[in-house]
C-alpha cells in the first residue's frame, strides 16, 4: 500500500510540473484568446494513456504490473492531463459569449483526444511481438 501512495506521488509532482511547463510554454507561444495550452495537453495525455493502455494489455509488460500503471496513469496523467481545466475553460468562453469558442473547444479537444488515445493505442500495440 505504501508503495503505490508513493508512485502515485511520485508521478502526480512529476505530471503536475509537465503540465505547467506544457500548457505555459504553448500558451505563450500561441497566445491564450484559445485554450491551446490546455488542449495540447489532454490531447498528448490521451495519446500517451493510449500507449499505455495498449501495453498493459501485452503479457510480461512493464505497464501490466501495479506500480508502473499507478505512477504513468494513476499519478503522472492524472495531474498532467487537464479536464477540470478545460471544463472551466469552456465554461468561461461560454459566458462571455464566446459560444462559438466554447463549442470549438468541446468539439475540437473530444475529436483530438479520441484521435490521440486511439492512435496511441495503436502504435503501442503494434510493437508487440
Amino acid at each position: 500500500m505504501l508503495s503505490a501512495v508513493i508512485v502515485i506521488t511520485i508521478g502526480s509532482v512529476l505530471g503536475g510540473c509537465a503540465r505547467y511547463f506544457v500548457s505555459g510554454a504553448i500558451a505563450r507561444r500561441l497566445g491564450e484568446s484559445f485554450p491551446w495550452g490546455t488542449m495540447a495537453v489532454n490531447v498528448t495525455g490521451a495519446f500517451a494513456i493510449g500507449i499505455f493502455g495498449a501495453l498493459a494489455t501485452h503479457p510480461g509488460s512493464v505497464f501490466a504490473a501495479p506500480n508502473p500503471w499507478l505512477f504513468a496513469v494513476t499519478g503522472f496523467l492524472g495531474c498532467y492531463t487537464t479536464v477540470s481545466s478545460f471544463s472551466l475553460q469552456t465554461l468561461t468562453l461560454a459566458s462571455a459569449g464566446e459560444t462559438r469558442r466554447a463549442i470549438g473547444n468541446v468539439v475540437l479537444s473530444v475529436v483530438l483526444c479520441l484521435a490521440a488515445v486511439t492512435s496511441g493505442f495503436l502504435l503501442a500495440d503494434g510493437w508487440r511481438g
